[in-house]
């Protein structure tokens, strides 16, 4: 029987050569941003993919969503002080809505009028609050398995992962408690998203394939730390979030899928669609039905949309 590394290994390779990136440095809010595109498809609105992890860059997104680029350019771009991106001044100040003002600021700087927006994980808040800022220059928002909108879900996450891991596994998360998520210390941070690496996936094999992401930011542990802190309820902001939605939720994240019904029954235009056999990582663990879905969203007539 073939594992989900061997059945991502076989699609991975039925796709041909991996486009090229093009890098260039946008001056955006002050701050100079790392941003990555794929060739221009003429007559098609271009995708930008926002990552989660808070701490992180943008190839925790490439090239794994590179088949989305035989359709539509991709936008890809390391968030503030994140990768190649600079850091803002006092970056212990940081907080998730100066990522979300970061948006249309870069569409701004880049010279687009519109875009479709896709953020996964924490970068679904990103890109969920970004486009509530600049409602008139998103088309379309994809949220693949998406935080909630309440930080209600914060405790079921990490008691779920202490069940999914081994004993060695736990014994090295437990040095590293979400407990500790409340300080700022990048180091910590680093240290427990990596001790908990591989509770986010439903296949073990995949959780082999792909090595925990090594990773420091001072503004992204701000960032989380903040969060973790002081929670958040975005319900009434995001009430007015006018713009076709896909929450794409799956079967087996940690995430509770509570969350994303609450998400998709708070956004006004949202549809809620949960993929079998896959765990937070859709575009590694079941790439087939998740980028038939992406694609369908993203060029069938929205206000119209039925999942295939």
């Amino acid at each position: 029987m073939m594992t989900a590394r061997d059945r991502y290994i076989a699609y991975r390779r039925s796709l041909g050569a991996t486009p090229r990136l093009t890098h260039q440095t946008v001056l955006a809010r002050g701050l100079r941003f790392a941003v990555w595109t794929t060739p221009p498809v003429p007559g098609v609105l271009p995708l930008v993919c926002i990552n989660g992890g808070l701490l992180y860059d943008h190839t925790l997104l490439w090239p794994a969503l590179s088949p989305l680029a035989k359709t539509r350019q991709l936008v890809f771009y390391d968030q503030r002080g994140r990768g190649k991106t600079a850091a803002p001044p006092g970056p212990q100040g940081a907080r998730i809505e100066h990522d979300a003002g970061d948006i249309p600021a870069l569409r701004e700087a880049l010279g687009i009028s519109r875009w479709d927006l896709l953020g996964h994980s924490w970068g679904g808040a990103i890109a969920m609050l970004g486009a509530e800022r600049d409602q008139a220059g998103t088309r379309a928002l994809v949220l693949v398995c998406p935080v909630g909108i309440t930080s209600a879900w914060m405790p079921a996450v990490d008691q779920a992962a202490l069940e999914r891991l081994t004993p060695a596994e736990r014994a090295i998360l437990e040095r590293y408690p979400a407990a500790a998520l409340g300080e700022d210390d990048p180091g910590v941070h680093s240290s427990h998203y990596r001790a908990m690496y591989p509770a986010w996936f439903a296949d073990r094999s995949l959780a082999e394939l792909f090595a925990p992401p090594r990773a420091v930011s001072v503004t992204g542990a701000a960032v989380a730390a903040r969060l973790r802190r002081e929670g958040y309820d975005w319900t009434l902001l995001l009430s007015a979030l006018r713009i076709p939605t896909l929450v794409l939720q799956t079967e087996r994240d940690l995430l509770p899928s509570g969350a994303a019904r609450e998400l998709a029954e708070t956004l006004p235009q949202a549809r809620l669609v949960v993929l079998r056999d896959s765990g937070h990582m859709p575009f590694w663990e079941a790439p087939e039905r998740f980028f038939t879905l992406v694609e369908s969203f993203l060029t069938a007539p929205l206000k119209d949309w039925v999942p295939p």
